[in-house]
């Protein structure tokens, strides 16, 4: 998905490509493969090769840039913390997570708990005496192909229409019927656990947004009925975009220094930089999801 196709997916389309409930239509964009890896060899020590692994969605080939998900930004920050705290500030010396290459690694991450490959005596600078040699980089790793900028969601986002058409897509055009009866029971069986009928009221109410025959099924299976949508409910989480009367439409009773975002944070036209903005790129592309 380009840059371009990303603020049209919102503008055409009510498809919000930062926000992680609303699904690409494969129809419009399809899934391209890019490589394969194979699993070959079972694990001979657990601790040491399944415990010890630190999976982190920052480390990438050369070429593929991170695309402006709020999630995965955030992830590309928590998942390398996350490891520093689990297994110390050298996990990646670990023989499960270093590098398999015919040369030593030189940077300036030295020291530390647990080092056991530190670079000898080399300087931890970029020394004119000891030189490091650098590769030559196979991409320019200075040209930006995401480039998008817009307002923050700060608080709540917000219920919307378009936040129902991936659901009801997925209840009458991906599902059969034998799924359909299963999610009823399944989803059904759990709801008669809560002993708050206005609970499920509202929980029906907003599987009537999904789909008048999901809601119905749904009634039938608790016996309970449910309100005729979220149009006249207050959210505590979220504001309800969908309310009829402005008092239910902010979360909590907010009424006052309450400024919705009216694209709930999607790229709209204009929020992509052009490419001469952003140092002459080639592409615009959203090259990681």
């Amino acid at each position: 998905m380009t840059a371009k196709q990303a603020e049209e997916a919102w503008e055409k389309d009510g498809i919000n490509v930062f926000d992680l409930t609303h699904i690409w239509p494969h129809s419009k964009y399809p899934l391209r493969k890019i490589g394969e890896f194979t699993l070959n060899e079972n694990a001979k020590n657990y601790f040491a090769e399944i415990e010890q692994v630190a999976y982190n969605p920052a480390h990438m080939v050369p070429g593929i840039e991170p695309s402006a998900d709020p999630v995965l930004q955030s992830r590309l920050f928590s998942y390398p913390d996350t490891h520093r705290h689990r297994l110390g500030v050298n996990y990646q010396q670990l023989p499960v997570n270093a590098p398999r290459v015919p040369y030593h690694m030189a940077n300036f991450q030295r020291d530390g708990a647990m080092a056991f490959y530190n670079q000898g005596s080399r300087p931890n600078y970029i020394s004119s005496i000891e030189p490091i040699q650098f590769r030559p980089r196979s991409v320019n790793l200075d040209k930006l192909h995401g480039h998008f900028t817009g307002e923050a969601v700060t608080f709540l986002s917000e219920i919307r229409p378009e936040d129902f058409n991936a659901p009801r897509a997925l209840w009458e055009k991906v599902w059969s019927e034998d799924a359909r009866e299963r999610f009823v029971k399944n989803v059904s069986g759990h709801m008669e656990n809560c002993s708050d009928k206005e609970i499920i009221k509202r929980q029906l109410s907003i599987f009537r947004e999904v789909s008048e025959d999901l809601a119905t099924r749904m009634e039938k299976a608790t016996g309970v009925k449910g309100y005729d949508g979220i149009s006249n409910l207050r959210f505590n989480g979220t504001h309800n975009g969908m309310a009829k009367d402005r008092k239910l439409r902010y979360a909590n009773g907010m009424d006052s220094n309450v400024d919705i975002a009216p694209n709930n944070g999607a790229p709209s036209y204009g929020s992509h930089k052009s490419p001469s903005a952003v140092g002459g790129t080639n592409g615009n592309g959203v090259a990681a999801h």
